[in-house]
């Protein structure tokens, strides 16, 4: 594909997968990098690179008039943000729209409403979608009295952010009055806006999030599920596609209510519709929708065998989707493993350094998306997501044992990695039992420290 040329406003794996993508439709590249990162893999990849600012991502990844000044300067025509940084940032949308670039994700209007939680529950309560029950509350009698409404364990959440700040889970009524205050403090240091709001506290849950794609046509389909729930701390340590523990009835209503809220927001590009699965009660609960691509999305790719990103592409070029939804088949499942440069003996304690040996297995059946190489300096100051193994497998079954084969020969050394704690979590007799939820690896932990 000719006459366009993107700018890719983001470092790390992403980077290089977007860049990648670019390729394979004969697409020009920028990307736009920190003077940390001008030896990345991704530099290598582009067709040009320039520095954006300084190591700081607030002075160089997150200031929106430099990035958008760095792609007109380029003469890109549109700009990706990938994830995080800017990815969510309607300022940035906007800016782009009034400069002539095309933004390769939603619409300015569309990321302010699924910004707000709140705004975002109304409407998804509006279609009928399954919520926990819960609300906003403007005071702390207000709080006190939602909670008792609703039952403790209550959590309390920021409207305007993620990532597990601003987040709070209240075990009993004497404990509200702190976790309100502290939980509205964090949103207002983290996202600029202390509101907060109250949901039932679901304790053994899955986190289940739908694939969602449109086009600016009016055509929306979803590619199947993925379930997340090994996670510390609200971050995803390993997703799987599909989720092995619904029902057929349950997983009808999971995608449906996702292209509901799709279809009312005529959402135009790639997108993730989140849930919880309240094991006991086999009840879906809507949390959110993220209006981005997600680190996660190679597992419904390799299930799916469609290149989610390709298609994000070519639905910001103005392309129609160029499948339907009776063409959408989920078969086999993956598994993807985060590898981190983590030290998970010392409290996950970031460990940047010298990759003296980075050494993928060769084996059928695993992809590695990552922006290392051997010799590369892995920097302090960004997250410390050093890449993805996807692992394929006719069944969960088979997939595990593929993931765990692939863990085993893997080979890194340099900087300390979460390579032993993921050989740990998928050889657990919960984890191949498939009975995990969204607290147990908390529990796997602390019970690895104290025996």
């Amino acid at each position: 594909m000719t006459g366009h040329r993107v700018f890719v406003a983001n470092r790390g794996e992403i980077a290089v997968r977007i860049l990648d993508a670019c390729a394979r439709l004969g697409v020009e590249t920028v990307l736009g990098a920190s003077a940390a990162d001008t030896d990345t893999l991704g530099a290598r990849r582009a067709d040009r690179t320039v520095v954006i600012g300084p190591a700081r991502s607030t002075d160089s990844y997150l200031s929106i008039p430099t990035v958008v000044h760095a792609a007109i300067a380029t003469g890109c025509t549109a700009l990706h943000p990938g994830y995080g940084f800017l990815s969510e940032q309607p300022e940035l949308a906007r800016l782009c729209a009034e400069n002539g670039i095309i933004f390769i994700g939603p619409t300015a209007e569309q990321l302010e409403a699924l910004g707000d939680k709140l705004r975002a529950r109304e409407l998804a309560a509006s279609l009928g979608v399954p919520l926990a029950h819960g609300g906003e509350a403007d005071t702390l009698a207000e709080a006190n009295a939602l909670a008792e409404q609703i039952g403790y364990p209550v959590l309390i959440k920021a409207a305007h952010g993620g990532g597990g700040r601003g987040m709070k889970l209240v075990e009993a009524a004497d404990e509200l009055e702190h976790a309100w205050s502290v939980a509205s403090s964090e949103a207002e240091s983290a996202f600029g806006d202390g509101t907060v709001f109250l949901e039932s506290y679901i304790r053994d849950a899955k986190h289940i999030e739908v694939q969602i794609l449109g086009d600016a046509h009016g055509h929306r389909v979803h590619l199947g599920e993925r379930e997340c729930s090994v996670q510390r701390r609200y971050q995803k340590v390993i997703e799987e596609a599909p989720c092995a523990a619904l029902s057929a009835e349950n997983r009808r209503l999971l995608h449906e209510s996702a292209l509901r809220i799709a279809d009312a927001l005529d959402y135009v590009s790639l997108g993730t519709v989140e849930f919880l699965y309240d094991v006991d009660r086999e009840r879906l609960s809507f949390l959110e929708v993220n209006p981005r691509v997600q680190v996660e999305h190679p597992v419904t790719e390799a299930v799916t065998g469609v290149d989610l990103v390709r298609e994000q592409l070519l639905i910001a070029f103005g392309e129609p989707l160029s499948f339907e939804q009776a063409d959408v088949t989920v078969s086999g499942h993956a598994i993807e493993c985060r590898i981190t440069a983590q030290d998970p003996d010392a409290d996950f304690q970031p460990s940047p350094g010298r990759v003296t040996r980075w050494r993928p297995p060769a084996t059928g059946g695993i992809r590695v998306d990552s922006h290392i190489y051997e010799g590369y300096l892995f920097p302090p100051y960004y997250d410390a997501l050093m890449g993805k193994l996807i692992a394929f497998g006719a069944d969960r079954a088979a997939a595990v044992e593929q993931v765990q084969r692939a863990l085993d020969r893997f080979e890194i050394a340099g900087p300390r990695t979460n390579l032993p704690l993921l050989q740990a979590i998928t050889a657990h007799p919960d984890f191949t039992a498939n009975t995990v939820t969204t607290h147990w690896l908390e529990g796997m932990l602390k019970e690895a420290v104290h025996g």
